[in-house]
């Protein structure tokens, strides 16, 4: 096998995505693993990838050797619900223009990364890889997983016609320091913990939480997912998708619950019914990254919580100082 810093030494790698949650953490791991490695971020202010001129200008830009496709336009439940439209136009068409514009500037590797909500709505659990196609998603973010997973139909053509080396990985939920707090984008975690910390300072007796508590998820901590990102670039080399997650599951009462101790609020919890739990069931099987790609999970789920819940105490503290 490979060793990182000599898979990494001297390549330019462009990341996209590069300056957001997961990208940020990623980048970070990858210039931990080789002090030679070019990382290129083409910022959406500069470079906005819906557009083929300005995919063409960042290879251009960058000559990148290996690109790493982690931008998207995403959101929680009540997001999805509102920007259907948006959601699979600008997943779709930044994924697919990226793709052709690699195999044309003979990119040497692309990894690619999905979603769960490609998933079919009722998937047996644990979801495996090969069930991905077995029927339609979750309907409130359908149009999402959707222009995600044809990405990975576009992975295997490319593969089989031009020999175009690319990868494709679905991550599970993701949390960790620095997530998104805006509670108008922001998925179930950051979500609860900021109506936790706001209610707790604000001496209110109760949060309220969407759906009935009953679903459940899997979520993966940041850093671990950025380590099997980069381990899996260095290591896989097929066209078949891999889940990268924790293996465990929990349902979204016991989560808020969860968060509620560890943020010290002791009000109540009130479900709001009227809004939608999603796919009534998440959990991966990992089988396949720990086979092929020698990954796993190793942050605790209740420690990659109490480091999340503390960075955004700070960042609240740091911000009411300025």
């Amino acid at each position: 096998m490979i060793e990182s810093h000599d898979y990494w030494s001297g390549k330019t790698v462009m990341v996209t995505g590069g300056a957001g949650f997961l990208g940020s953490h990623l980048v970070a791991e990858l210039r931990d693993r080789s002090d030679s490695v070019d990382v290129f971020v083409p910022r959406s202010d500069e470079y906005d990838l819906r557009k083929r001129t300005a995919i063409r200008r960042a290879f251009d830009d960058s000559d990148a050797d290996v690109v790493l496709h982690l931008a998207a336009t995403v959101g929680g439940i009540g997001a999805n619900r509102a920007n259907p439209g948006r959601y699979f136009y600008d997943n779709a068409i930044m994924g697919i223009e990226l793709i052709e514009m690699a195999r044309r500037y003979d990119v040497e590797k692309t990894t690619i990364l999905g979603t769960i909500c490609s998933y079919p709505k009722h998937t047996p659990v644990p979801f495996s890889e090969d069930d991905l196609f077995d029927g339609y998603p979750e309907e409130t973010n359908a149009p999402y997983g959707i222009a995600k997973k044809a990405l990975l139909t576009q992975s295997k053509a490319y593969r089989r016609q031009y020999g175009f080396d690319s990868i494709y990985l679905l991550p599970v939920n993701l949390y960790g320091p620095g997530d998104d707090f805006d509670l108008e984008t922001s998925h179930v975690i950051p979500a609860i913990i900021r109506k936790c910390v706001e209610a707790r300072e604000r001496g209110y007796d109760a949060i309220t939480a969407w759906g009935t508590g009953k679903p459940t998820r899997e979520f993966l901590y940041v850093e671990d997912a950025a380590r099997g990102i980069l381990d899996a670039t260095e290591r896989y080399d097929e066209s078949e998708p891999v889940n990268l997650g924790s293996g465990e599951e929990i349902s979204i009462r016991r989560l808020v619950n969860l968060i509620a101790e560890l943020t010290e609020f002791d009000g109540d919890v009130e479900w709001d019914t009227s809004k939608p739990d999603g796919q009534p069931r998440r959990q991966l099987d990992v089988s396949r990254a720990k086979d092929r790609i020698e990954w796993e999970a190793s942050t605790p789920f209740e420690r990659g919580l109490r480091e999340t819940i503390e960075w955004y105490e700070d960042q609240r503290v740091e911000i009411s100082h300025e």
